[in-house]
Protein backbone atom coordinates (compact mmCIF):
# COMPACT_ATOMS: atom_id res chain seq x y z
CA UNK A 1 0.00 0.00 0.00
CA UNK A 2 1.48 3.34 -1.24
CA UNK A 3 0.46 6.43 1.18
CA UNK A 4 -0.15 8.16 -2.67
CA UNK A 5 -3.16 5.96 -2.87
CA UNK A 6 -4.71 7.34 0.45
CA UNK A 7 -6.33 11.11 0.26
CA UNK A 8 -6.51 12.66 3.73
CA UNK A 9 -8.55 15.77 4.24
CA UNK A 10 -10.35 17.52 6.89
CA UNK A 11 -13.87 16.74 6.76
CA UNK A 12 -17.02 19.75 6.78
CA UNK A 13 -20.91 20.32 6.48
CA UNK A 14 -22.44 17.76 4.02
CA UNK A 15 -19.17 15.82 4.00
CA UNK A 16 -18.58 15.95 7.57
CA UNK A 17 -22.21 14.51 8.17
CA UNK A 18 -22.11 11.57 5.76
CA UNK A 19 -18.95 10.30 7.19
CA UNK A 20 -20.09 10.04 10.35
CA UNK A 21 -21.40 6.43 10.56
CA UNK A 22 -18.34 5.98 8.72
CA UNK A 23 -16.83 7.11 11.82
CA UNK A 24 -18.57 5.46 14.35
CA UNK A 25 -18.13 2.01 12.58
CA UNK A 26 -14.18 2.48 12.29
CA UNK A 27 -14.26 3.75 16.36
CA UNK A 28 -16.16 0.27 16.86
CA UNK A 29 -13.67 -2.23 14.68
CA UNK A 30 -10.76 -0.40 15.85
CA UNK A 31 -10.98 0.13 19.65
CA UNK A 32 -12.58 -3.44 19.94
CA UNK A 33 -8.67 -4.41 19.31
CA UNK A 34 -6.05 -4.11 22.35
CA UNK A 35 -5.65 -1.85 24.73
CA UNK A 36 -9.10 -0.39 24.60
CA UNK A 37 -11.15 -3.56 24.35
CA UNK A 38 -13.83 -1.36 23.53
CA UNK A 39 -17.57 -3.39 23.18
CA UNK A 40 -19.54 -0.09 21.22
CA UNK A 41 -22.37 0.42 19.79
CA UNK A 42 -23.76 2.38 16.86
CA UNK A 43 -25.98 4.46 19.38
CA UNK A 44 -23.66 5.41 21.42
CA UNK A 45 -21.00 6.53 18.20
CA UNK A 46 -23.83 8.42 17.03
CA UNK A 47 -24.20 10.41 19.71
CA UNK A 48 -20.72 11.14 20.30
CA UNK A 49 -19.90 11.78 16.97
CA UNK A 50 -22.74 14.36 16.93
CA UNK A 51 -20.18 16.99 19.28
CA UNK A 52 -17.77 16.95 15.76
CA UNK A 53 -21.00 18.27 13.69
CA UNK A 54 -21.95 20.54 16.03
CA UNK A 55 -18.81 22.35 17.48
CA UNK A 56 -17.39 24.64 14.83
CA UNK A 57 -13.80 24.11 16.74
CA UNK A 58 -13.87 20.52 16.22
CA UNK A 59 -11.78 18.95 13.58
CA UNK A 60 -12.71 15.49 11.74
CA UNK A 61 -10.19 13.76 9.39
CA UNK A 62 -10.95 11.38 6.64
CA UNK A 63 -8.42 8.64 5.16
CA UNK A 64 -10.12 7.65 2.17
CA UNK A 65 -8.88 4.93 -0.46
CA UNK A 66 -10.90 4.43 -3.28
CA UNK A 67 -13.64 6.35 -1.75
CA UNK A 68 -13.84 4.04 1.60
CA UNK A 69 -12.67 5.69 5.07
CA UNK A 70 -10.43 3.72 5.99
CA UNK A 71 -9.06 5.95 8.76
CA UNK A 72 -9.82 9.06 10.77
CA UNK A 73 -8.52 12.26 13.37
CA UNK A 74 -10.68 13.90 15.69
CA UNK A 75 -9.55 17.00 17.68
CA UNK A 76 -11.38 19.50 19.79
CA UNK A 77 -11.04 22.38 21.88
CA UNK A 78 -10.41 20.96 25.36
CA UNK A 79 -12.99 23.15 27.02
CA UNK A 80 -15.42 21.57 24.57
CA UNK A 81 -14.56 17.88 25.54
CA UNK A 82 -16.02 15.62 28.69
CA UNK A 83 -15.26 16.79 31.86
CA UNK A 84 -13.43 13.58 33.05
CA UNK A 85 -10.54 14.69 30.04
CA UNK A 86 -10.69 18.72 31.09
CA UNK A 87 -10.07 18.18 35.18
CA UNK A 88 -6.65 16.84 35.28
CA UNK A 89 -5.42 19.88 33.55
CA UNK A 90 -6.42 22.42 36.06
CA UNK A 91 -3.92 21.31 38.52
CA UNK A 92 -1.11 22.05 35.36
CA UNK A 93 -1.90 25.88 35.59
CA UNK A 94 -2.61 25.89 32.10
CA UNK A 95 -5.83 27.25 30.76
CA UNK A 96 -7.99 24.76 29.38
CA UNK A 97 -8.34 27.44 25.91
CA UNK A 98 -4.72 27.15 25.36
CA UNK A 99 -5.37 23.53 24.60
CA UNK A 100 -6.33 21.54 21.74
CA UNK A 101 -7.37 17.94 22.93
CA UNK A 102 -6.79 15.03 20.25
CA UNK A 103 -9.42 12.68 21.10
CA UNK A 104 -8.91 9.74 18.09
CA UNK A 105 -7.23 8.54 15.23
CA UNK A 106 -8.19 5.40 13.88
CA UNK A 107 -6.88 3.77 11.13
CA UNK A 108 -7.95 0.01 9.81
CA UNK A 109 -4.89 -2.45 10.06
CA UNK A 110 -3.92 -2.82 6.73
CA UNK A 111 -3.52 1.09 6.41
CA UNK A 112 -1.08 1.52 9.04
CA UNK A 113 2.69 2.23 9.39
CA UNK A 114 2.50 4.13 5.72
CA UNK A 115 3.02 7.35 7.37
CA UNK A 116 -1.17 8.45 8.05
CA UNK A 117 -0.16 9.07 11.82
CA UNK A 118 2.08 12.15 10.57
CA UNK A 119 -0.69 12.90 7.85
CA UNK A 120 -2.93 13.05 10.80
CA UNK A 121 -1.01 14.55 13.52
CA UNK A 122 -0.11 17.43 11.12
CA UNK A 123 -3.84 18.29 10.28
CA UNK A 124 -4.58 18.48 13.77
CA UNK A 125 -1.21 20.85 14.76
CA UNK A 126 -2.24 22.99 11.73
CA UNK A 127 -5.70 23.10 13.13
CA UNK A 128 -4.73 24.01 16.69
CA UNK A 129 -2.97 26.55 15.18
CA UNK A 130 -5.81 28.18 13.09
CA UNK A 131 -7.63 28.05 17.04
CA UNK A 132 -4.80 30.47 18.57
CA UNK A 133 -4.03 27.03 20.99
CA UNK A 134 -0.66 26.67 21.93
CA UNK A 135 -0.67 22.91 22.98
CA UNK A 136 -2.05 19.46 21.69
CA UNK A 137 -3.01 16.97 24.14
CA UNK A 138 -3.87 13.40 24.35
CA UNK A 139 -4.36 10.39 25.93
CA UNK A 140 -4.37 6.67 26.31
CA UNK A 141 -5.72 3.87 27.92
CA UNK A 142 -3.19 2.25 30.65
CA UNK A 143 -3.80 -1.53 31.24
CA UNK A 144 -1.42 -3.90 33.30
CA UNK A 145 0.97 -5.48 32.02
CA UNK A 146 -0.11 -8.89 33.14
CA UNK A 147 -3.98 -8.39 31.47
CA UNK A 148 -5.02 -11.60 30.45
CA UNK A 149 -6.20 -10.16 27.25
CA UNK A 150 -2.98 -8.49 26.12
CA UNK A 151 -1.72 -10.22 22.99
CA UNK A 152 1.82 -11.42 23.44
CA UNK A 153 3.02 -9.31 20.37
CA UNK A 154 1.23 -6.01 22.01
CA UNK A 155 3.51 -3.13 21.69
CA UNK A 156 2.16 0.78 22.54
CA UNK A 157 2.57 4.10 20.49
CA UNK A 158 5.05 5.25 23.10
CA UNK A 159 7.80 6.12 20.47
CA UNK A 160 5.86 6.99 17.57
CA UNK A 161 4.67 9.72 19.80
CA UNK A 162 7.64 10.57 21.44
CA UNK A 163 8.99 10.80 18.07
CA UNK A 164 6.38 13.73 17.36
CA UNK A 165 7.42 15.46 20.56
CA UNK A 166 4.85 14.62 23.07
CA UNK A 167 5.57 13.31 26.73
CA UNK A 168 3.63 11.90 29.14
CA UNK A 169 2.30 14.07 31.62
CA UNK A 170 3.32 12.73 35.00
CA UNK A 171 0.26 12.43 37.20
CA UNK A 172 -1.90 13.73 35.02
CA UNK A 173 -4.72 11.08 34.78
CA UNK A 174 -8.06 11.05 33.27
CA UNK A 175 -10.95 8.04 34.24
CA UNK A 176 -13.71 6.72 31.73
CA UNK A 177 -15.43 4.24 31.22
CA UNK A 178 -16.67 1.53 29.03
CA UNK A 179 -17.31 -1.67 28.65
CA UNK A 180 -14.93 -4.32 27.75
CA UNK A 181 -15.07 -6.94 25.29
CA UNK A 182 -16.83 -9.99 26.80
CA UNK A 183 -17.40 -7.91 30.27
CA UNK A 184 -21.23 -7.42 31.12
CA UNK A 185 -21.15 -3.88 32.56
CA UNK A 186 -18.87 -1.08 31.99
CA UNK A 187 -15.55 -0.33 34.18
CA UNK A 188 -13.60 2.52 35.29
CA UNK A 189 -10.18 2.66 33.66
CA UNK A 190 -6.97 4.96 33.69
CA UNK A 191 -5.89 6.83 30.87
CA UNK A 192 -2.51 8.74 30.68
CA UNK A 193 -2.67 12.43 28.96
CA UNK A 194 0.34 13.30 26.86
CA UNK A 195 1.40 17.13 24.98
CA UNK A 196 3.53 19.31 23.27
CA UNK A 197 3.71 22.56 22.62
CA UNK A 198 3.41 24.07 19.74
Amino acid sequence: MSPEEIEVRALQGAELEAALDGVAALRITVFRDWPYLYDGSLEYERQYLATYRDNPGALLVGAFHKGRLVGASTSTRMEDHAAEFAAPFRALGLPLERILYGAESVLLPAYRGIGLGHRFIDLREDHARALGRSHVAFCSVQRPAHHPMRPAEARTNDAFWQGRGYAPLPGVLAEFSWKDVGDAEESVKPLQFWMRAL
